[in-house]
């Protein structure tokens, strides 16, 4: 397989410049993938500009912003990026030229009319976008817009900043993570199921022909494989895997690796560093190699087996499989690095070059399956390139997916998850649950009296006996059994928020929905499924699956 070309100097050197930390993150291509998105803002809200700002800064490639409002006064009084100077302008045209203003590399465009508008009068407008968010809408709109999204498989993110609540709920019907970025992944060492390179290379290394020096800059790694081989001669091929059984490796380590190597006068083995890096590595290193349960449940997916679609993922997924079951032995394409350890650097690069050829090998198969696939399903050989494939046999223990579900549905009274007691979770009074359900209900509330509760102040008792009236049937229509229950504390905050947006908590919200977005474009890191709750009032967050 060819090597991806090289940058010139100059170009990794203006982007490190500008965009070092986050390339750390992400790397090059999420880099790219992030420069080659169109993102959809409707409505340039408190929450949807704060959004925006988060997606301008690290250098989104385009962003189109749908508001047919004017600039008001509370817009004035809780948007960053609107001041009094602005009151009865569009909206739409102030946010993007200020947005503008925060990133010369990206570009900006606004479109005067409302959502309902363009779904009626252009429905395919938003399906060329990346991503579609959504702040500051109706059920009605919302159930439309969703519907619209989900047909055309676009990714749909609606933020909510409502008085010290806020939420976050992601719509996709499917996203395939190959760069999740766990934070406990181990090392693919593969101690315990050795490749013939492996074996060759710790064979030739000879421990007891060592003097102080060369042993005690020997990678920690050729001590555990010869502390293996004495186990294995003495307890058979099974690796250790309880505590008695690694406290017995761990006394090799410590105390027979050193026969014959380091003369007494010299030292005690058991002193030197890579010892010590050795025992330390007994729990981690010597876990056994196998694929991961959530690899394997993408692997048996139908979507891998049957290739209904000429989709990348799908396609090396499939052929991941097939390396598996034959070249593989049962075990993911090796990732092909290293920690770092104490060692020479002779011993080092050759020892990281033994895991570098292996794990070329095996993208080569994989490789190759791929190519089968395509030729026997009459696919163009371009449908995948091949730093696609060795991306994915890089990280293949990492693979994520998520499917989705349509917030249309969920607006049109589909039941809550079977394993969440609402009339429980009602009792406790900070449950994420039930500021879900308030804002479902404050969003009832708008849909039957053109208006959010609490929003005109002459109305604000008889607004509360009306919530508390939507709350009941919400609950009623969703199954559960404690319709009645009564909240009067939490409905009477909701009616005093009077549909307030609070700029702290639409810019933390904001920022948390622009992460999102991100990890739905570069595909990398696991984004939240499906809804996010935020209360500010105790400083907690919770997701919910629904």
């Amino acid at each position: 397989m060819a090597s991806p070309s090289p940058k010139s100097p100059g170009q990794i050197s203006d982007k490190s410049k500008k965009y070092d930390r986050q390339l750390r993150l992400w790397g090059d291509h999420g880099q790219t993938a992030l420069e080659s998105a169109n993102v959809c803002l409707i409505n340039a809200t408190a929450t949807g500009t704060e959004i925006l700002k988060s997606l301008v800064l690290p250098g989104i490639g385009s962003f189109t912003i749908v508001d047919g409002a004017l600039v008001t006064g509370e817009d004035a009084g809780n948007n960053f990026f609107l001041d009094h100077s602005k009151i009865g302008k569009p909206r739409a045209h102030v946010a993007t030229q200020l947005l503008m203003e925060l990133n010369s590399d990206v570009k900006g465009d606004y479109i005067e009319e409302t959502c309902d508008q363009l779904l009626s009068n252009n429905p395919d407008f938003f399906c060329s976008f990346s991503v579609v968010i959504a702040t500051g809408l109706t059920e009605k709109s919302l159930h439309s817009l969703s519907s619209n999204l989900w047909q055309n498989n676009v990714p749909l993110v609606v933020s909510v900043s409502y008085g010290f609540t806020g939420s976050i709920r992601l719509q996709v019907s499917e996203l395939c993570i190959i760069e999740s970025h766990p934070d406990n992944l181990l090392e693919d060492l593969r101690l315990d199921k050795p490749f013939p390179g492996l074996k060759e290379f710790m064979d030739t290394i000879k421990l007891p022909e060592m003097n102080h020096k060369q042993f005690s800059h020997t990678p920690y790694l050729v001590l555990l494989y010869k502390a293996l081989e004495i186990w294995n001669d003495r307890h058979g091929p099974n690796p250790p895997s309880n505590y008695k059984e690694k406290e017995i490796l761990r006394n090799i380590i410590k105390s027979e690796l050193g026969y014959g190597i380091v003369k007494e006068e010299d030292s005690n083995s058991g002193d030197e560093e890579n010892v010590a890096e050795a025992i330390k590595a007994v729990n981690t290193a010597l876990t056994k190699t196998q694929v991961p349960s959530n690899v394997q449940k993408i692997l048996n997916d139908d979507q891998c087996i049957r290739l209904k679609e000429k989709n990348s993922f799908w396609i090396i997924a499939r052929a991941v499989k097939e390396f598996v079951e034959k070249e593989g032995n049962g075990v993911l394409p090796l990732r092909g690095s290293l920690p770092d350890m104490t060692s020479d650097s002779q011993r080092y690069i050759a020892l990281q070059n033994v895991y570098r050829e292996q794990a070329s090998k095996d993208a080569e198969h994989v490789w190759r399956h791929v190519q089968t696939i395509l030729k026997e399903r009459g696919w163009a050989g371009e449908s995948v390139i091949e730093n696609d494939v060795k991306l994915f046999c890089r990280h293949s223990s990492e693979l994520r997916m998520i499917r989705g579900s349509c917030l249309a549905e969920e607006l049109d009274g589909k039941q809550l998850p079977p394993d969440v007691d609402i009339n429980q979770q009602l009792e406790e009074p900070d449950s994420p649950w039930l500021h879900y359900l308030l804002l479902r209900a404050v969003n009832k509330f708008h849909t039957e009296n053109g208006s959010f509760p609490g929003y005109y102040d002459d109305n604000v008792e008889t607004d509360i006996a009306k919530l508390k009236g939507c709350f009941s049937r919400l609950l009623n229509d969703l199954g559960c059994q404690g319709g009645s229950l009564s909240k009067d504390d939490n409905l009477h905050e909701m009616c005093r928020y009077g549909a307030a947006e609070l700029h702290a908590v639409a810019a933390f919200i904001g920022g948390c929905a622009a992460q999102e977005v991100i990890k739905l474009i570069t595909k990398q890191y696991v984004p939240l499924d499906n809804t996010f709750i935020f209360n500010s009032v105790t400083s907690t967050t919770a997701t919910l699956r629904l």
